[in-house]
């Protein structure tokens, strides 16, 4: 774990639960692509430049989750680097508490504050195209998260976020968190018919060809969408969509799956209500769900 790999003349990723991404910009600088899960994540990079005599000049953040921003605050004052994220998701870098907050729906209880769910505070500005180091660009890639984005450098590599997830991680957990499901599916889109040298998912193995990755997880989408109709055949509130998914799936409740799969239900209840296929209405003071 936290293995450094070489994958082109300057472009690297550092081999850990989500993808670390590194690109040397001359022979003292590197900039890094989202900075690990931690400070322990932090503090594993930092040995890694030291041993190769690297100065950190910039961390560029796909998106705010906390398993891509962790190591933000450890590595920003231990270097001075500047950090950078984009749209909303900077927000959510300078006050990390909007992630829990967003994901329960309210002020999250301790259960929810944890390094999972809730990164330590780093100072970031705003990412555009205009602050990338040359060669770079910037690349949209809505839905998984609000502004998530990624990046293709220099050498042809596309460093793709959480913009799609193994095979094996889709059949073991099934509901992948996704926050606006029609966007997500056209970042999908357009992702399958992309071309590089090399695309580097954060959860899932480096491929130079992604777009079956891409249609598998289309059509799991697909596949949870259909069963969210079927379940609701008949009126049905929220927490009983939710149980029937998780025990027809085999998932474990517990409040960190509970919001995440939580909220990307609610994402797809909305999807289905937007595009006539649910429809919603109030009995009982109970908001129920229906097949249009």
């Amino acid at each position: 774990m936290y293995e450094l790999i070489q994958v082109s003349e300057h472009d690297y990723y550092i081999q850990c639960p989500a993808k670390i991404g590194l690109v040397k910009l001359n022979d003292t600088e590197v900039c890094l692509i989202d900075s690990g899960s931690d400070k322990d994540a932090g503090r594993k990079v930092r040995q890694i430049l030291d041993a190769n005599g690297w100065k950190l000049r910039t961390i560029y953040n796909t998106h705010s989750n906390a398993d891509h921003i962790g190591g933000n605050k450890y590595l920003q004052g231990q270097t001075g680097c500047r950090i950078y994220a984009p749209g909303i998701e900077c927000d959510f870098t300078n006050h990390p508490i909007l992630e829990p907050a967003f994901l329960y729906g309210g002020y999250p209880c301790k259960d929810l504050r944890h390094k999972f769910l809730l990164a330590q505070e780093s100072k970031a500005e705003p990412l555009t195209g205009e602050v990338l180091p040359e060669g770079f660009e910037l690349i949209q890639l809505p839905g998984h998260f609000f502004d998530m984005a990624g990046f293709r450098t220099p050498d042809d590599v596309v460093y793709l976020a959480d913009c799609l997830s193994a095979r094996e991680t889709l059949d073991k957990y099934q509901i992948g968190f996704i926050y606006d499901v029609a966007s997500y599916l056209e970042t999908l889109e357009k992702v399958k018919t992309m071309k590089a040298k090399l695309f580097i998912p954060s959860h899932a193995a480096p491929e130079e060809d992604i777009s079956d990755l891409a249609q598998y997880n289309i059509d799991k989408v697909r596949e949870i969408a259909g069963r969210i109709l079927e379940i609701c055949a008949e009126p049905l509130c929220f927490e009983t969509i939710l149980q029937k998914l998780f025990t027809e799936y085999g998932l474990t409740m517990n409040f960190e799956q509970y919001v995440l799969v939580g909220s990307t239900v609610r994402s797809y209840l909305s999807w289905l209500k937007d595009t006539g296929k649910l429809k919603a209405g109030f009995d009982g003071n109970l908001l129920l769900w229906q097949q249009a």
